[in-house]
């Protein structure tokens, strides 16, 4: 029989490869880092947005569907939706 606090793991089991950021179509507006339920970006001196926390990704992909530019691209790792 399982634990039932296997929550955290499972969570972690989901983080994808890689968030892809294409800073070149990015304007900077800020969105993924606020819509983000996992505190995964934080801005760069700039104001653009960087993947400080791959590990603590779940794949939600809010900032991916909610990005104006289609700026950010979550790479999730083969064999898994």
């Amino acid at each position: 029989m399982k634990p039932m606090n296997d929550a955290p793991a499972r969570a972690k089991s989901r983080a994808p490869e890689a968030v892809v950021v294409e800073l070149n179509l990015c304007k900077a507006c800020g969105i993924c880092v606020a819509l983000c339920p996992c505190d995964v970006f934080e801005r760069d001196a700039l104001g653009y947005p960087v993947v400080a926390r791959l590990s603590d990704c779940t794949s939600c992909a809010f900032c991916e569907r909610h990005c104006p530019d289609f700026a950010i691209e979550i790479v999730r790792a083969k064999g898994r939706a």
